[in-house]
């Protein structure tokens, strides 16, 4: 009829939560696109609920959770740690700026509306190939200056120390004074004494299988292997008891494989030695790091080098 109007038609949205019904033609429901402020309110505030609910201690952490170095060659390991972390963290937040930024700026602005699509874009495509071999190249270089630097044996020590790795304690032979400390897994700990500021040259050895020693104060680790010899150079420099452990899978009482640490004056450490010498622990224990595969077996471990036979081998008239 003239001047009548005809109803609107009825068209179904399909959304992920329910089944909205609104005229043909009409405006998209505005509450599903977020405004980018909201959106970065609520996540500001996630953001400050997360760091107030965990126990951080802020003490460590311009240290990035490494331990206070005791040792002079420490703060270079920890500076490459932070510098490592550094790169790390500058490098997530340009790439998650970047996808935060597309997703804001960058949405779907309408249910019709459909963004500009881009491809072969060569500029973009040399830069994100460039950029990456460039850190990598920059990460490598300081991580090779500061490892040469730090595994120079060139210098003289003031004292030599042969740490021998066995299943599952360890052996220090203090190689300039004759003498040893030894120890048991887990119940009678091995204990290492090294004089403050004097530099040390550690030889790693062991008899049997794979070990690393570590010590967390002091930044470094080093694996000992049978049948040859790894060595370093650290100078303590700051007195106290420091923990030591095996860093490397062993066998069944690895988690057992602990040491300690006493940085001590130059008299405690001499006071030290005379203990040793009077508990008859002069000398020096065999290292292990012998050629064959016998002098491994019988360097000191837990096993006996002379087993007594077999009952079988001993009984009259037993089956050979």
């Amino acid at each position: 009829m003239p001047g009548s109007r005809l109803p609107p038609v009825i068209a179904p949205v399909f959304r992920s939560e329910r089944l909205a019904l609104r005229p043909f033609g009409s405006p998209p429901d505005q509450r599903r696109f977020r405004s980018p402020r909201r959106v970065l309110g609520i996540g500001a505030a996630l953001v400050f609920v997360l760091v107030t609910c965990t126990g951080c201690d802020t003490t460590g952490l311009p240290r990035l959770a490494f331990p206070t170095p005791a040792t002079k060659e420490g703060p270079r390991m920890l500076l490459i740690w932070q510098g490592s972390w550094l790169a790390a963290l500058l490098t997530g937040a340009v790439v998650w700026g970047l996808i935060i930024w597309a997703c804001i700026f960058h949405r779907k602005k309408s249910e019709d509306h459909v963004p500009i699509q881009s491809r072969y874009n060569l500029p973009i495509e040399v830069l994100y190939t460039v950029i990456p071999f460039i850190m990598i190249a920059v990460l490598f270089y300081f991580t090779a200056r500061d490892e040469s630097i730090l595994l120079d044996n060139k210098k003289t020590p003031d004292m030599t120390v042969n740490v021998v790795g066995r299943q599952w304690s360890w052996t220090f032979n203090y190689l300039d004074d004759q003498v040893y400390d030894v120890g048991a897994p887990g119940r009678n700990l091995t204990q290492l004494w090294l004089p403050v500021d004097k530099r040390v040259r550690f030889i790693l050895t062991s008899p049997d299988v794979i070990h690393s020693f570590w010590v967390p104060a002091f930044l470094f680790k080093m694996d000992d292997f049978p049948g040859r010899q790894n060595q370093f150079q650290l100078t303590p420099n700051k007195i106290g008891l420091y923990e030591g452990k095996c860093a490397e899978l062993c066998g069944t009482d690895h988690s057992r494989m602990l040491f300690q640490v006493h940085v001590v004056s130059d008299a405690d450490y001499k006071a030290h030695v005379s203990q040793l010498r009077a508990l008859g622990q002069a000398g020096e224990l065999e290292r292990g790091d012998l050629g064959t595969a016998a002098d491994r077996e019988h360097a000191y471990t837990l096993h006996d080098p002379n087993p007594a036979p077999d009952a079988d081998e001993t009984t009259p008239g037993s089956k050979q």
